[in-house]
């Protein structure tokens, strides 16, 4: 471990009403801060450990939190979203960080994913569908809003027919894309293939290289939308 960089908390943990779920906000506006801190503490197997009204306020104090799931605004003074979540996944690699937001902007919605963003969620979002995208988050998930997943879809669709070339992934690489598109988190993908979990990662991050992706969404989005991933 880099005694450098904070120990992450596990993912292995069954959330309860007894370990509810780690939620650290970042949102500027204290009116909206306030509602969503409302909506979380409202699920009991939920609980907002931290506030922050910055990007500067999260990269400090972030990690000293130790979140279970990072939930992120893009438009943010100064510093914006999406460069204090590019910023944070450097520091907490392992901790999901879902985008909730009001844009829907194609450019903005890959940024995000682009800076390692592992989910993407509109503020209109159902209670029910937060909660649920959370824990996706949190089990290895990509959670999106369908809108948002569908411009995924198609903006994958489009370049997908403007290429010629295709995807050649070795069968192992296959196989655990497929189980990272059905939410499964590496662990449980090393479990079900009898893999070590760093051979996992190793396989992921060959995947991300021939895939051109930077993240686990992206990932997701292309191979469910291209159809041009080929097994050898």
């Amino acid at each position: 471990m880099n005694p450098l960089r904070p120990e992450e908390p596990s993912r292995s943990h069954a959330v309860s009403a007894a370990h509810p779920l780690r939620i650290v906000l970042v949102e500027d506006k204290p009116d909206v801060r306030d509602s969503w801190v409302k909506l979380l503490g409202a699920f009991s197997d939920f609980r907002c450990v931290g506030e922050c009204a910055s990007g500067e306020e999260a990269l400090r104090v972030v990690a000293q939190l130790k979140p279970d799931v990072v939930l992120m605004d893009i438009f943010l003074p100064r510093m914006s979203g999406i460069e204090c979540t590019a910023r944070l996944k450097t520091i907490l690699p392992k901790t999901p960080i879902v985008i909730l937001t009001t844009s829907d902007d194609d450019e903005i919605v890959f940024r995000a994913l682009e800076a390692g963003a592992d989910g993407y969620l509109l503020k209109r979002t159902k209670p029910a569908e937060l909660r649920s995208a959370l824990l996706d988050a949190l089990s290895g998930g990509a959670p999106m809003t369908s809108e948002i997943a569908r411009r995924v879809v198609e903006s994958f669709r489009q370049k997908g027919r403007s290429r010629d070339d295709s995807i050649s992934l070795t069968a192992r690489e296959e196989e655990t894309l497929l189980l990272l598109t059905k939410g499964y988190s590496n662990k449980e993908i090393a479990d079900k293939l009898n893999l070590s979990v760093e051979t996992v990662r190793s396989h992921l991050k060959h995947i991300y290289e021939k895939m051109h992706v930077r993240s686990r969404a992206e990932a997701v989005a292309r191979y469910m939308s291209a159809g041009r991933v080929e097994p050898r």
